[in-house]
């Protein structure tokens, strides 16, 4: 039963914390719009999102009204477009991707993601021909996001995807240099992708999903923030204790939307993602929890502790609250979209080998960092292959959303807009990667991979 006092809490959270539903992301199997000839094909996928989502915002709006949450965000995500897309006879996957787009926008949705390939173990025709499709496809789309998974625990890296991906990226920031090279804040190069992710850019409806289903993606920085000012000065373990509880009652509001939408949408509910995902407004930074917790500034000594007992306590937490926490749960740290992150980043405290070294204890990776304009593709191939490393090794989901903003330099920032926010251009290593990128081949998987 619930109390007074339970009710008010979550009140407070609603209304002066930032706790929200980040977002309701309808999963739609696309194997089945297979066609040889690309425009029918496209037709096809354009006829079944709308068929399938097409109510997808309104029942959002209903129950928005309903429970008197918010839920900021409405997404659809796809079967990667290189299994469905492969069965044509076109190079140029562009096409598709318009089609995505228009569907997406017809919908009513902020975002649709899976323009994906998954190619940790090696490349089909298909998958080649939708990587090189990337830079003209984001560059002629609104609201499509893309990604490809490079690496696996069980399969290793797939290093010449990893070279070819940086390419990619900066091709990516150069079809989209009118616009602060915003096509990369769109594009996210993994290891050990997950299938069920509602949260873009990564989001892909993967080959072992149902034909449709809903997962729901939770989010409440403020609220974890807002609960540590009660326990100031106190032992860890009770730190763990209180984010984990706060953790629990966040899941649970998710799971009451994930259930409503999936029973109105009459499709099956996938996950909650119980992930602490920030926005640029002032109360809702991962990186002032972090600073809560007694650092002077996120990115000092101390920061990727901090970070892992967060991350730990937030996955126990949506653990108890629901047997359905899935995607990739956890805490994000996108330093655009983090007004905490972005002040440690302008005042050189935080810099990209810290985000790396935190990125072996939270939920993804290196994610919404600019870098300068000339950075080589063979530096950008090498930050992935790091953080594959990280993944591959640990047996998590990691990766790299890069954006080399063309004409800036360290100093500069580019300004996004919305929840991408405002990326102050970050420094990377100017010594050479390219001959170590140029021996391609594969990294093998590590020996705890061998577990049958």
């Amino acid at each position: 039963m619930l109390n007074t006092i339970d009710i008010l809490q979550t009140l407070d959270m609603l209304d002066r914390q930032h706790l929200d539903i980040r977002t309701v992301t309808l999963g739609v199997n696309l194997l089945d719009c297979a066609h040889p000839d690309i425009d029918a094909c496209a037709r096809k996928i354009y006829d079944k999102i709308c068929r399938r989502a097409g109510n997808l915002l309104p029942v959002a709006q209903g129950i928005e009204a309903e429970l008197g949450i918010p839920i900021v965000n409405k997404r659809i995500s796809v079967t990667p477009i290189a299994m469905v897309a492969q069965s044509t006879t076109a190079r140029d996957y562009t096409p598709i991707a318009v089609a995505l787009d228009r569907a997406a926008k017809t919908c009513g949705v902020d975002f649709i993601g899976g323009f994906s390939a998954l190619v940790q173990k090696g490349l089909t025709d298909g998958d080649k021909r939708l990587m090189d499709s990337i830079p003209h496809a984001l560059a002629e789309t609104d609201l499509v996001c893309a990604s490809v998974n490079v690496g696996s625990t069980k399969a290793g890296i797939n290093m010449d995807a990893v070279a070819a991906m940086g390419r990619v990226v900066k091709r990516t920031a150069e079809a989209t240099s009118d616009r602060g090279s915003v096509g990369c804040a769109k594009l996210v190069v993994f290891c050990n992708a997950v299938e069920d992710n509602p949260f873009m850019a990564g989001a892909f409806h993967g080959p072992g999903e149902p034909e449709c289903a809903v997962n729901v993606g939770v989010s409440g920085p403020g609220v974890v923030y807002a609960a540590l000012q009660g326990v100031k000065g106190r032992p860890f373990d009770e730190v763990a204790e209180l984010v984990k509880k706060t953790a629990f009652r966040i899941t649970r509001m998710g799971q009451l939307v994930a259930r409503t939408a999936s029973e109105r949408l009459d499709v099956p509910f996938g996950v909650v993602d119980l992930s602490l995902a920030p926005t640029p407004a002032a109360g809702d930074s991962v990186a002032r929890i972090l600073e809560e917790m007694g650092l002077d500034i996120c990115g000092t000594h101390g920061t990727t502790a901090a970070l892992a007992l967060l991350n730990d306590a937030v996955k126990k937490g949506g653990l108890m609250a629901s047997s359905r926490v899935g995607g990739l749960s956890g805490a994000f740290i996108p330093v655009s979209e983090d007004e905490g992150m972005i002040a440690a980043a302008r005042s050189g405290e935080l810099t990209i080998d810290k985000l790396e070294a935190m990125t072996c204890v939270c939920s993804v990776g290196l994610d919404m960092i600019a870098v300068p304009g000339d950075t080589p593709a063979d530096t950008i191939s090498a930050i992935i292959a790091d953080e594959a490393a990280i993944g591959m090794v640990n047996n998590k989901t990691t990766a790299v959303r890069l954006i080399p903003a063309v004409g800036c330099q360290v100093g500069d920032s580019v300004d996004f807009g919305g929840l991408l926010g405002t990326a102050p251009i970050m420094p990377v290593h100017t010594a050479s990667a390219d001959a170590f990128i140029a021996r391609g081949g594969h990294i093998p998987a590590p020996l705890h991979s061998l577990k049958n």
